[in-house]
């Protein structure tokens, strides 16, 4: 049955409505070699060549859990070419750091460059421009002019590695006619649990195009170039205790801090590694460490960590894994601020024992593996978290025996990769 054009249509008008609000927010989120021009569908650069498929991701976190689908789709179609298209600054260059491991960069089969915004006619020259063999979504990306250019031009559309948390999933339940008229467009959609399926199907996804693959984020890609760089980083550092906080978010580094402090009465060579999620935040948290009075260490300055550093700032991009890979314990952030948490998949493939705040909506479905077999460890404030820091950083054999168990996890729940990729082969043969 079709769906009602009218809420599409009102959600257009809105766009339009809210466009100065939209560009600027856009503006800020510009990247010196890409034109703006890009948001309206227009001057994409060179593409790559046909037949081509487009992927899209959100952000950095994004593009680095599709990393092994991105290195899939490639080794499994040499005839096609893949486009990547992300919403952020910081996802493009994410996107140009894979861009740049190619080993033939003359012969070039991945390419980048921003998603416009979901106007009607943005959305319509975009896909006439790229014209994609097929257009992969990645977890909640659901443009519905997007999906309608698609719809139009008979583009298969498939959502990959898909994800609704308790909160998207009641946020969108308000707009249930125009997530139903979306939907409608997908032609399959690969949920990562049976939840997730379930709260697409209950706003309009068919069932019949709906399976449940796993999650794409247990498919963690190697990890010897991260560890083999943090063995430098360790001899630089000297024998002490190293823990590592990534992808923290504003208001949750004074509560790290505030750990830190406490963690020094009982071990006091204890080196904290901070690493904020966002770029744009790099100098405001070493403000705030300066501020504190701690003696920090920045490494996009590559300035020299003396026993006497007490904060590691790993202000740098792309190398999260080599920082996690560097430390005993792993703190991962977003969680000791109601934010939802992020991939705490990342240290537990290092084999590290993981911590986290309560907030943990958003990776629920790879956190309760992790929590079953003892891998993460739940604290809810800056005392619990210097008092399980303390605890691992004491009995080091402890730590491994976590440690061990979260790589097994990991291990255990593979397989998402190959079952997604033969759902999609169904378009691509």
């Amino acid at each position: 049955m079709a769906s009602p054009v009218w809420p599409r249509l009102v959600y257009s008008a809105a766009l339009y409505v809210l466009s100065p609000l939209i560009l600027w927010r856009i503006w800020r989120e510009q990247v010196l070699t890409y034109s703006r021009l890009q948001r309206f569908g227009m001057r994409l650069g060179a593409l790559p060549q046909a037949p081509r498929i487009w992927l899209h991701c959100a952000s950095v976190g994004e593009v680095r859990a599709a990393r092994p689908l991105i290195e899939g789709l490639l080794a499994r179609y040499p005839h096609h070419s893949l486009l990547l298209t992300t919403m952020t600054a910081t996802g493009a260059q994410q996107a140009q750091a894979l861009i740049d491991e190619q080993a033939a960069p003359d012969q070039v089969r991945l390419a980048h460059c921003f998603l416009p915004l979901d106007f009607p006619g943005a959305a319509k020259r975009f896909i006439a421009r790229v014209q994609p063999t097929l257009a992969i979504l990645f977890e909640t990306e659901l443009w519905p002019n997007l999906l309608h250019a698609c719809h139009q031009q008979a583009v298969p559309v498939a959502v990959v590695n898909g994800r609704l948390s308790p909160r998207a999933f009641a946020r969108y339940q308000r707009l249930r006619s125009l997530m139903a008229g979306a939907l409608v467009n997908v032609t399959w959609l690969a949920a990562k649990s049976v939840q997730d399926a379930e709260r697409f199907q209950a706003l309009g996804c068919r069932a019949e195009v709906t399976r449940v693959v796993g999650s794409l984020k247990f498919e963690v890609p190697s990890q010897e170039k991260a560890l083999k760089e943090s063995e430098c980083l360790l001899q630089a550092w000297g024998v002490r205790p190293v823990w590592v906080a990534g992808s923290t978010r504003e208001g949750e580094e004074a509560l790290l801090l505030e750990a830190h402090r406490q963690l020094l009465k009982r071990f006091p060579t204890a080196l904290l590694v901070l690493v904020p999620r966002h770029p744009q935040r790099f100098d405001e948290v070493a403000s705030l460490c300066a501020q504190g009075g701690w003696t920090l260490s920045r490494r996009s300055q590559q300035q020299a960590v003396t026993p006497q550093m007490q904060i590691y700032l790993g202000d740098t991009l792309g190398e999260l894994a080599t920082l996690y890979a560097a430390g005993h314990v792993a703190y991962v952030g977003g969680s000791l601020v109601p934010l939802g948490g992020h991939n705490v998949l990342e240290p537990a493939a290092l084999g590290k024992p993981v911590l986290c705040g309560p907030s943990l909506e958003n990776f629920s479905d790879v956190a309760e593996p992790l929590l079953s077999s003892g891998a993460l460890s739940v604290v809810d404030t800056p005392d619990a978290l210097a008092d399980a820091l303390a605890e691992l950083l004491v009995s080091p054999p402890f730590a491994q025996h976590i440690g061990h168990a979260g790589r097994k996890v990991v291990e255990d729940n593979r397989g998402a990769l190959a079952r997604t990729l033969d759902g999609l082969s169904q378009w691509l043969t």
